[in-house]
């Protein structure tokens, strides 16, 4: 009914759509329900100009009678599976949507954003703006001039265009004018490209300077059309083509045809027009989306997949012919599961058939065990040259993402029919699938995103016959428990009494690594990541997770540092702060590449099984050195100095931290701070929770001006001081989007001075950073304190004072 609420399902994804009736463009009764449905229709036409594109929105949510605004920020209740991309601006860093499929298309037109304007360029793999891949002139008629005008200069500009080698192709912009799009290499910079457009509207205009002018002044547009070549700087926006435009009546960015821009008569489209055009005649403006798509012709398995995919701009597999392979697998048909990091984190499940992968996404993972049920849903049939792949499918492209085997093998069919799948699948020995019996029961739709249930049944063991079963794989092992993983702490100590212990004990000297502690659990196939804390970071540093690190077949518990190195190779504890305090598997995969982290191995826990922390660090290291032999090159295990002083001068020369002396017969201890490590500091750092912001002033009006520390004793959170330094203006709006949700009106501290407290922002002391300082002052005051970074690899209950 109007007005009314509906849910429905936009392939795959749930949406809940408001206010259909609404009428958004008063002069012709457009209403919500008409925009979205043009905008679901005309999807397949608009999508190839916007994908791996940040887009910028107008919305008009009370309709076009009404004030719009700018969205270039998503919006926080958007759902979680539309794509988006961090961009930095000096008030913060801004998520943009990214479109490329129907279901996000929708969404923004339910938000009213009848408006979609996009730059020149694509997101590269990385996650960073790439080269322009097109260029494009904004034909704006100023007064007493039409489109009959714009589309004259286009004439001039094609000819111009044409000599460079450039085939432009129009469009109507749904406003005034007209834009002409040529499509670009990508090898020159969006500054190259404007400086090319800015001299091109200028040739234009000394030959026609009585209807073409380049100078944006508007004093100089009557009866001219001005050449906008500045929409080519990479930070500026074009209406994108098949968009709606926010006008009295609902017109759109229409592509045309250069015999259309002959006629004395042409004008805007409206979307019931443009509509009509595309299912009748298709795309003018095809040649300008993403070049090298294979056509989706023919009747072969592969046809969709080949269609969906770009063999010049993915890494995945992409055959030239859609017919799959002519060859069988000899013996048992193969299999692989590859766990799919995209816009939300699945696993595919593919099984050989016919020449072809048959192809399951599947939200949650095999079932774990009989009672539980997995939903699956078909996909296209995969190449058999996917069952080997493993890498990142770039932003912008169908299934961007990255693409890791979680396991792989071969099954045995028992049943295969077009509603119902009955295999055993054997992955890798020691892999996380081991040998099971599956299911594969259809439930809804035919083909491509029909919905299956995948059931774990029972094997012999459990009480279900199987003929000619093999035995059951061993398992992989399990990851141990927090207290297993749990790591030994040194104590504080002076050159001097560490030089006197290493007397006692016979050298053995670490360095102290400008990073955060991690324990490794290795599992024959991946590593696996916690945090001094207890937190699983597996997925904060893939360069160490997801791919091979050369620890062998067997398990394996490590412990060490993970540092980011700076330009000189040194550690960097502020540079590791842009990898340490991600969380958004796409702004982690944006930053990997840009900053690189390290392993620093220094011990050893348990190997093959075994635990080996009752032994002493000198037989520990013998094994630690065995396992790492054949590690990776961001995995290292750093040499042990024999001297204090020599450890504590080449410390000094390479800006590190410190050292760390041991005794070289000391046991691991678990989870406590032991008297036979001590560590040496170069520069006082320490470990404070936060328990108040106080506002900033003069240019940091209206956020944070410094933060109000503490440390807990048992009496509570013990005020230590404030620092207001050492922020950039990244870290205090990370720390403001911390904090803010933290607020209360309950004051942590224990022995906060009135004047400190007079005009705090208490905030539930959660978050732990660190500071480096001069020195304690007898009150227990940090001086001359300097913010360094936040410690979220920290829990406040495990801090304390470094004297």
């Amino acid at each position: 009914m109007p007005g009314e609420e509906q849910l429905v399902r936009v392939e795959g994804r749930r949406l809940r759509l408001t206010n259909l009736d609404k009428v958004l463009y008063p002069e012709t009764g457009t209403t919500k329900g008409e925009v979205i449905d043009y905008y679901s229709r005309i999807a397949p036409f608009l999508l190839p100009h916007v994908a791996g594109r940040p887009v910028t929105r107008l919305r008009w949510p009370e309709g076009v009678d009404h004030p719009s605004f700018f969205a270039k920020d998503l919006e926080r209740g958007a759902p979680d599976w539309v794509e988006r991309i961090p961009i930095p601006h000096s008030t913060g860093s801004k998520d943009y949507p990214l479109i490329g499929d129907v279901p996000t298309l929708v969404y923004l037109a339910q938000v009213a954003s009848l408006e979609l304007h996009v730059p020149q360029w694509r997101f590269t793999p990385e996650g960073d703006p790439g080269r322009p891949d097109r260029l494009v002139l904004d034909l704006d008629p100023g007064p007493g001039v039409g489109l009959a005008e714009c589309a004259q200069v286009a004439r001039w500009a094609r000819e111009i265009l044409h000599g460079m080698g450039l085939d432009p192709l129009p469009v109507t912009s749904g406003s005034k004018g007209i834009h002409l799009y040529a499509s670009l290499v990508g090898s020159q910079t969006s500054d190259e490209v404007t400086a090319v457009a800015h001299e091109l509207a200028r040739a234009i205009e000394a030959d026609h300077a009585d209807l073409v002018v380049s100078d944006m002044k508007k004093s100089l547009r009557d009866h001219r059309v001005l050449i906008d070549w500045s929409q080519n700087n990479a930070a500026k926006t074009t209406i994108a083509p098949y968009s709606l435009r926010g006008r009295a009546r609902p017109t759109v960015a229409a592509p045309r045809t250069w015999d259309e821009l002959d006629d004395p008569d042409l004008r805007h489209l409206l979307f019931s027009e443009v509509l009509e055009r595309a299912e009748v005649s298709g795309d003018p403006l095809a040649a300008l989306g993403p070049s090298g798509r294979a056509a989706g012709s023919g009747d072969g398995p592969l046809a969709v997949y080949i269609a969906k995919r770009s063999a010049t701009r993915t890494p995945e597999p992409v055959p030239a012919s859609p017919h799959g392979s002519a060859a069988t697998s000899l013996g048992l048909p193969s299999f692989v599961i590859q766990e799919h990091h995209a816009s939300s984190l699945h696993w595919d499940l593919r099984l050989e058939h016919d020449g072809v992968l048959v192809s399951w996404a599947v939200p949650r993972g095999i079932p774990p065990t009989t009672k539980k049920n997995a939903l699956a849903v078909m996909t296209e049939p995969h190449p058999m040259e996917y069952a080997t792949f493993e890498g990142t499918i770039p932003r912008g492209e169908y299934g961007a993402g990255t693409m890791t085997i979680w396991d792989a093998g071969h099954y045995e069919p028992e049943k295969w029919r077009d509603d119902e799948v009955i295999f055993t699948a054997e992955g890798r020995p020691g892999g996380p699938l081991g040998r099971v019996r599956l299911a594969l029961i259809r439930t809804d739709g035919q083909g491509e995103k029909s919905t299956w249930l995948l059931h774990r049944m029972k094997t012999d063991a459990e009480g279900a016959p199987q003929k000619d079963a093999a035995p059951v794989t061993a398992r992989a092992p399990s990851i141990p428990t927090p207290s297993e993983l749990a790591p030994m702490l040194a104590s504080s100590s002076t050159p001097g009494l560490a030089r006197d212990a290493a007397t006692r004990w016979g050298p053995w000297v670490e360095a102290k690594w400008d990073g955060i502690r991690a324990i490794a659990f290795w599992d024959g196939a991946r590593l696996h990541l916690r945090a001094r804390s207890g937190n699983d970071i597996t997925a904060k540093y893939l360069e160490l997770t997801r791919v091979d690190a050369g620890f062998g077949p067997e398990p394996l518990v490590v412990d060490g540092e993970i540092v980011a190195l700076d330009s000189k190779g040194r550690p960097s504890f502020t540079r590791l702060q842009a990898r340490m305090n991600l969380s958004k598997p796409r702004e982690i995969e944006r930053e990997a590449p840009h900053t690189p982290v390290h392993f620093f191995l220094f011990d050893v826990l348990s190997t093959d099984g075994r635990d080996v922390a009752g032994e002493p660090l000198a037989e520990r290291r013998r094994v630690l050195e065995n396992r790492a032999h054949g590690a990776i090159p961001a995995i290292v295990v750093p040499p042990v100095f024999d001297d204090v002083d020599a450890a504590l001068a080449a410390a000094r020369t390479l800006g590190l931290e410190g050292v760390v002396v041991k005794n070289p017969d000391s046991t691991y201890r678990r989870g406590l701070r032991s008297e036979e490590w001590l560590k040496v500091k170069l520069t006082r750092t320490q470990d404070v929770v936060i328990g108040a912001i106080r506002p900033g002033r003069g240019g940091r009006s209206g956020a944070i001006g410094s933060l109000l520390l503490g440390i807990p004793e048992a009496e509570g959170l013990r005020y230590v001081g404030r620092v207001g330094s050492g922020f950039s203006d990244a870290t205090l709006a990370k720390l403001e989007e911390l904090l803010r949700p933290l607020r209360t009106d309950v004051n942590p501290f224990v022995g906060i001075p009135a004047a400190d407290a007079s005009d705090a922002l208490w905030v539930r002391p959660a978050i732990v950073g660190e500071v480096e300082f001069a020195e304690f002052t007898p009150d227990g005051i940090l001086r001359h304190s300097r913010w360094r970074g936040l410690r979220l690899d920290s829990a406040p209950d495990d801090i304390r004072r470094e004297d």
